[in-house]
Formats: C-alpha cells, sequence, structure tokens
C-alpha cells in the first residue's frame, strides 16, 4: 500500500487507475481498493484528489499561471472538473482560493498549515 501511495504521491500528474495502482502493489485491483481505504481512511480515487488539489493550492498561491492552466498541470481534464473538486476539497473555488490568500501576506509554512485540505 505504501508503495502505490508513494506512486501517486509522485506521480499525481499522470492518469492513474486503480488496475494500475494495484499492479504497483502486487494485489488485486479489488483488494488494492479495500485495503488501500482500511488502511488510509480514504479510497485511492480521493487520495489522488486531494494530492492533487494540494499541489493546486501552492500553485495558485506561489504563481500568477491561470486557474485553467494549473489544473491541467496537476492532472484534472477539464477546467469543470477542477475547480467542482477543488471547491468539494477546499470549500471555495480556485479564483477564490487565490484571491483570499493573496490579499494577506502570511508565511508559506503558516498558510499551508492553516490551508492544509481536511479528509
Amino acid at each position: 500500500m505504501l508503495r502505490a501511495r508513494d506512486a501517486m504521491d509522485r506521480d499525481y500528474a499522470r492518469p492513474l487507475d486503480v488496475p494500475a495502482l494495484a499492479r504497483v502493489a502486487h494485489v488485486s485491483p479489488a483488494h488494492f481498493a479495500r485495503t488501500f481505504r482500511t488502511t488510509f481512511g480514504e479510497t485511492p480515487h480521493r487520495y489522488l484528489q486531494r494530492r492533487r488539489v494540494e499541489r493546486a493550492m501552492f500553485l495558485l498561491r506561489e504563481t500568477d499561471r491561470s486557474v485553467t492552466d494549473i489544473g491541467f498541470e496537476v492532472g484534472f481534464n477539464s477546467p469543470g472538473t477542477f475547480s467542482r473538486t477543488f471547491r468539494d476539497i477546499v470549500g471555495r473555488s480556485p479564483r477564490a482560493y487565490r484571491k483570499e490568500v493573496t490579499a494577506v501576506s502570511v508565511p508559506t509554512c503558516f498558510t499551508m498549515a492553516w490551508t492544509r485540505p481536511a479528509g
């Protein structure tokens, strides 16, 4: 399970699916999905979404690239999916998040700890 999670952390921007991750963990896809959820408390798909959103949050804070470009860079296939997933996890749209975090100048370590998405 740790090998698969490490692969998700490393290759979050690539298309990943349960059968490919199960091969990394050397188990069947069904066993992988069950065990991953039991071990880490969320499905592999949700973990990957959160990982992508965490990276997007960093890019929204630290760059001036467009929200659409950032969504594609972190592995989402469409701007709508990116925005919907971001809002579901963070509680506000990517644009609103960027506006909020750039309005106040605080140390990056504090911002990262305070805005980390909850599972």
